[in-house]
């Protein structure tokens, strides 16, 4: 079955416009969901989706896209043409945004309320980010006015370089695993295992971490972690072999006692 449409409307460039469809480009991690119920009835609780209003996406400036922090970036959409009369100009757009390197700004109404957008190439399609207001992002020198401007010592900073370096690689967003969803899946399943019993969840996680008040030599942590092979490396490595196990000697057989009657 074909996703459904996000919403459907028209990009505008001056006198041009271009008929696309948006989908959403996430979807929760958690395949585990909870639903609410209504606790008189027992039914479910429903949420009505209501009609958009305005249908046009007017893109009012363009940017570089480091300008924009990431902190403003809010949810992603994918972009398609609506049909194929859309495709020419829409193509047009795409590849005009990906030469100049700018990032098309407009505003948008969705699910009644206006969001500014961004919007991007994205292989042959394009990405609509929904960005957050000025006014909704803290900023950020209240929160770091405290830290110190100062500048590291060489040699740690010679370290921890050499650590970042030894641990590049590229983003592969599969290789990270969301922990807690794993964990409600497991303990779901050995719920519905048991019988009668109760499932006790012994985790090391979920004690809290001892805090000593030993000051932790930053110099030879760094240097330790240089020395420790990572996770990947330790895994690529072939496992050592066991030595057999001796097999047990066997067991003399007890001696024989006699005891004679005395006369």
């Amino acid at each position: 079955m074909a996703a459904r449409a996000y919403w459907q409307g028209q990009i505008r460039l001056a006198l041009v416009s271009i008929p696309v469809e948006i989908f959403s480009a996430t979807k929760s991690g958690a395949t585990v969901s909870f639903k609410q119920i209504h606790e008189p009835s027992g039914k479910r609780i429903h949420y009505e989706k209501v009609v958009e209003s305005k249908k046009t996406l007017e893109l009012t400036s363009f940017v570089d896209a480091h300008e924009v922090d990431a902190i403003y970036y809010d949810k992603p959409y994918f972009v398609v043409p609506a049909d194929d009369l859309a495709e020419e100009a829409f193509i047009v757009l795409r590849e005009a945004l990906r030469k100049t390197k700018k990032v098309g700004l407009g505003q948008l109404a969705l699910r009644g309320r206006e969001y500014v957008v961004s919007l991007k190439p994205c292989g042959r399609g394009l990405v609509l980010e929904t960005l957050r207001y000025a006014d909704e992002v803290n900023k950020a020198a209240s929160y770091f006015r405290d830290i110190p401007d100062d500048k590291p010592d060489e040699d740690l900073l010679d370290l921890a370089t050499t650590l970042i370096a030894k641990k590049a690689g590229t983003f592969d967003a599969s290789d990270f695993h969301d922990r807690y969803v794993d964990a409600l899946k497991d303990l779901i399943q050995r719920k519905r295992k048991a019988k009668g019993g109760k499932v006790v969840l012994d985790s090391d996680d979920d004690k809290p971490a001892s805090r000593g008040s030993n000051v932790v030599d930053l110099m030879a942590a760094l240097k330790k972690s240089l020395d420790k092979p990572s996770a990947a490396a330790a895994a690529k490595a072939p496992a050592e072999k066991k030595a057999p196990a001796k097999k047990p000697a066997p067991r003399r057989p007890a001696a024989k006692t006699t005891t004679r009657k005395r006369a």
